[in-house]
């Protein structure tokens, strides 16, 4: 990347990247524009993000992939693990010759995304955390047996979505050991310290009301856990607070996200670091 933050000019990509035991489908805007790379929520597609993209437009270089046995093409694995989703961050950057980047993740990609910028702080540009990544005890005994309960209960017709892509090619109890280990990743003693060591800029996009899976007031308590944290890092701010829910934020609210994007990419060409 150049001294002003825009990269050498690259064609367009669209292809498969090895790792591990399996292989990620990516597409690469190319461009010389600063780099954008878009983390999934937890079992999401690149195609999520195409209204958020339309509204940065071409002057950024936007990177989307599809996480392992997610969308129709990326291949499954035997690893599934938290920890294999952030290695898949570096894999991909690597594959596409980025050594910088912004990072925005939404719902679980959002936690992949701030362990990524705080583990990489010379290569993170900054953070745009979209209504995920909040310091909160959400998990327990009655949880996990709530979110194992609701994958079974999904097990019957989600293999006939896998063909769209809409449905991710695992087990009921993959996905329900994914969701619990983000529970366990995102309780106050975990999340907190990644979050209060980061250094790079971040904002984050906060939703309104529901998710998949909550009841009441569940998520909207969820996120008050990043009130202490904006308190504690001046590098972490609210960026926005918008009225849709968590499912619906990137469809209705790219505007805000595309803006916070554009935030914190000045930061950077303002001189950061």
């Amino acid at each position: 990347m150049t001294k002003n933050g825009m990269s050498p000019a690259v064609s367009q990509w669209t292809g498969m990247v090895p790792i591990d035991d399996t292989a990620l489908a990516v597409t690469d805007t190319g461009g010389p524009g600063v780099p954008v790379l878009y983390l999934n929520g937890q079992f999401a597609t690149q195609g999520y993000w195409r209204r958020v993209i339309a509204e940065l437009g071409p002057g950024w270089r936007h990177i989307t992939y599809d996480e392992r046995a997610r969308g129709t093409k990326s291949k499954r694995s035997a690893d599934y693990s938290f920890e294999a989703a952030v290695r898949d961050v570096d894999a991909v950057l690597a594959a596409r010759g980025v050594d910088r980047a912004l990072v925005v993740g939404w719902s679980y990609g959002a936690v992949v995304g701030a362990h990524w910028a705080d583990r990489n702080p010379d290569r993170a540009l900054g953070a745009i955390l979209v209504d995920g990544a909040f310091p909160y005890d959400w998990l327990d005994e009655a949880m996990e047996r709530r979110i194992r309960k609701m994958f079974r209960r999904m097990g019957w017709f989600t293999p006939l979505l896998r063909p769209t892509g809409l449905t991710p090619r695992m087990t009921a109890d993959q996905q329900a050991d994914s969701n619990i280990e983000l529970g366990r990743l995102s309780r106050e003693r975990e999340l907190g310290p990644v979050l209060d060591s980061i250094t790079v800029p971040v904002r984050y996009v906060v939703a309104s009301g529901t998710s998949l899976g909550s009841r009441g007031d569940e998520q909207e308590r969820i996120r008050t856990g990043l009130d202490a944290v904006t308190a504690r890092n001046q590098n972490i701010r609210i960026a926005a607070k918008v009225a849709s829910n968590h499912g619906a934020i990137l469809k209705k609210d790219f505007a805000a996200i595309a803006e916070a994007v554009r935030e914190v990419a000045a930061l950077d060409h303002g001189g950061r670091g």
